[in-house]
């Protein structure tokens, strides 16, 4: 099973040969390397003023869901009591005061911060109420400036989605929508937990179009119980009449030792890997050919989106989000469970209600655990985002960024990448990385080659297998 479209071939040997499980990369080093009972410097409790001007990015995490979907990984709150998600809204804004405080002078910083990306999820952001949401942006715009043109997004669930809440989130400043659909037919819907009529988001898709929202994307995942190559082309062609902007496509892992919800999915139901492999093959194929850009990993997006734009024009940065069209940014993140990165650390929330309440309730920001990077980690996470993002490394780049002679530096990575070099995977020239389009597919396991905290112990970590 092999097959050649624009910048990604897929050869099912090669996948079978590299498919072990690695980190998504979304940070580095990784969320399970942070270490408990961190303690952010001041400097990295709120925005920082940085002679760049680079953008600040804002991530707010709403936890509630009404319903529970057993494939679901997420930290998230299975409630139909709104007084629940009124307290969080008051917590909230808690917790944006506190950062928003100069922790040197305890008083309001100087002037406001602009803010250029805005990301609600979740969790089911659309939980919260039209007045709820209201309250929400209310809160953030008072403490930050969301400027003209900035990408502001949220998750939305379409199962009783209104369109005047539609209307609502326009009217808020939301130009980007998220829907999450991960297959149309009715035997994996049910198998998941997760009941939504092709109708619905078809509907909730338009109706968010018409309302203007300029950016639209999918969410599919494949590997679910229950599905087929024959079931899921049927969604894919449902979707592609649909014509979102971008799509995600993301491999189901199975872990239901980690994730209680998903011990009710019968492991007998999903698809064998050889089946997997087929409707991922199948996937790309149709999504290529019906002109959609792969972007990587799992996403893809049409040529005239922000996406495939910020790929072509190297400004493609990934973060806790994905792949995002704002590179290199600061990101503060507030809500239970959210990750924060500010220079050159992470720092995450505490991952319960009770734990994140209290320690607002006593004036503290309710950071439990986080990591710092030192000089080693900022050159070994440029490279994997470099690899990410942009497919290749460049050896005078980075020399001339850390003063370092890279294949000096790199040369046990240099040599262990020699035998994907071999599979045809990439290639080493004398100034370069370069990953191969039949490499693209397995960027992951590429990337981990540069992960020092995973050669080190990988038979003690778990991750999903890449594909």
């Amino acid at each position: 099973m092999e097959f050649s479209l624009d910048n990604v071939v897929f050869d099912s040997e090669a996948v079978r040969r590299f498919d072990v499980d690695a980190p998504r990369y979304t940070s580095y080093p990784t969320a399970d390397r942070f270490i408990d009972g961190f303690v952010p410097a001041r400097d990295e409790l709120g925005p920082r003023r940085r002679e760049s001007g680079s953008a600040l990015s804002l991530y707010i995490h709403l936890p509630f869901c009404s319903a529970i979907c057993y494939y679901c990984a997420c930290n998230k709150i299975v409630t139909n009591d709104h007084r629940r998600s009124t307290k969080y809204l008051r917590y909230l804004a808690k917790e944006m005061a506190l950062r928003r405080a100069c922790p040197e002078k305890g008083e309001g910083c100087e002037g406001r911060h602009a803010v250029e990306q805005l990301h609600l999820g979740g969790g089911t952001p659309t939980f919260l109420s039209d007045d709820e949401l209201g309250r929400l942006m209310e809160t953030v715009r008072g403490h930050f400036d969301l400027v003209e043109g900035g990408e502001y997004s949220i998750e939305a669930a379409p199962r009783g989605l209104k369109r005047v809440t539609l209307k609502r989130l326009v009217e808020l400043g939301f130009n980007r929508l998220s829907v999450g659909v991960q297959d149309f037919d009715e035997a994996v819907q049910r198998a998941i937990h997760r009941v939504q009529p092709e109708k619905e988001t078809r509907d909730v898709i338009e109706t968010a179009r018409a309302a203007g929202f300029r950016s639209i994307g999918v969410d599919l995942m494949y590997g679910l119980p229950k599905q087929s190559v024959d079931s899921f082309e049927r969604t894919l062609d449902h979707v592609i009449a649909i014509s979102p902007d971008r799509l995600s496509v993301y491999n189901y892992a199975h872990l239901p030792a980690l994730f209680k919800p998903q011990r009710r999915i019968d492991s007998a139901d999903l698809p064998a890997p050889e089946e997997r492999l087929r409707i991922l093959s199948l996937t790309i194929r149709k999504l290529i050919g019906a002109g959609y850009v792969f972007i990587g990993m799992d996403h893809f997006a049409r040529p005239d989106d922000e996406l495939a734009v910020a790929q072509r024009e190297r400004r493609l940065h990934r973060n806790f989000q994905g792949y995002s069209t704002r590179p290199d940014c600061d990101m503060l993140a507030f809500g239970v469970s959210s990750i924060s990165r500010a220079g050159s650390a992470y720092y995450q929330n505490a991952k319960t209600l009770g734990e994140y309440y209290a320690r607002l309730d006593q004036g503290e920001l309710p950071v439990s655990r986080g990591i710092r990077l030192n000089a080693d980690d900022l050159l070994r996470r440029a490279a994997i985002q470099s690899l990410m993002c942009h497919f290749e490394l460049s050896f005078d780049a980075f020399g001339a960024a850390y003063g370092i002679d890279f294949a000096d530096y790199f040369s046990a990575e240099l040599a262990e990448l020699g035998a994907m070099q071999k599979a045809g995977l990439l290639s080493i020239e004398r100034d370069r990385v370069s990953i191969s389009p039949m490499g693209r597919m397995l960027v992951r396991v590429i990337s981990a080659v540069f992960d020092r905290h995973l050669r080190n112990d990988r038979e003690r970590r778990r991750y999903s297998k890449v594909i």
